[in-house]
């Protein structure tokens, strides 16, 4: 499909898709909305209540790679070892990568964001001191993991456009990829979504949206 270039709110750019009127992420700011979403009401949240310094992350949709430099540069600022794990069954197109600009409002002097797509796909690779990441080229419905992460980052495209992503049978697995206590969070809100959530077991909880959206949802196995 055509790919765009929009630049967010936040001056961050984001890659739109003409066809579903979708873009990877927050046309109010791509970086605030992945700090807001899956730093704070996520990594952080987890680690205060477990009192971890040691955590497992599952991302559902890899796409542009924000949410994994965002957590490996707060791995090294925080010195936390993290373990991640990228899923995503359509890989970004490292020329369409090369045009994101990150890094640079980041101020990241280290060239982890291009490191993150160079690495090879199926095998862990460490990063930095803190961040192993290992990408899987699969669909999420392939997913079979068990009691394997603290932390996930439900990061796929809205029900609108894959509605297909959001159903009790994928968050069936997601809970079961969990640990117990383990959390995931989503940007999403639709009540079908924290339906679905529930229904597999899920305790789901209402937060505050980031800028341009009035509610996200956070779920505890």
């Amino acid at each position: 499909m055509k790919r765009e270039f929009l630049t967010t709110g936040d001056g961050s750019i984001t890659i739109h898709i003409p066809e579903w009127n979708e873009q990877y992420h927050s046309k109010h700011g791509a970086i605030n909305e992945a700090l807001h979403v899956f730093i704070q009401a996520g990594l952080r949240h987890f680690l205060i209540s477990s009192q971890s310094i040691e955590v497992q992350i599952l991302e559902i949709g890899f796409g542009t790679g924000l949410n994994a430099f965002l957590t490996q540069l707060f791995s090294e600022k925080e010195q936390i070892n993290i373990e991640y794990t990228g899923v995503e069954a359509y890989p970004v197109l490292f020329s369409d990568i090369e045009k994101l600009n990150y890094q640079k409002l980041l101020e990241s002097s280290e060239m982890i964001f291009e490191k993150l797509h160079q690495v090879p796909w199926e095998k862990p690779t460490q990063i930095s001191e803190n961040f192993t990441l290992k990408k899987r080229k699969q669909f999420f419905s392939e997913i079979d993991d068990v009691d394997a992460y603290n932390l996930i980052y439900f990061d796929a495209f809205g029900a609108r456009v894959q509605p297909e992503l959001w159903t009790e049978a994928i968050f069936e697995k997601m809970y079961r990829a969990l640990m117990p206590e383990g959390v995931l969070v989503t940007y999403a809100a639709k009540g079908s979504v924290r339906r679905a959530m529930e229904a597999v077991g899920f305790k789901v909880e209402r937060l505050p949206g980031p800028p341009g959206k009035r509610e996200m949802l956070r779920s505890i196995r």
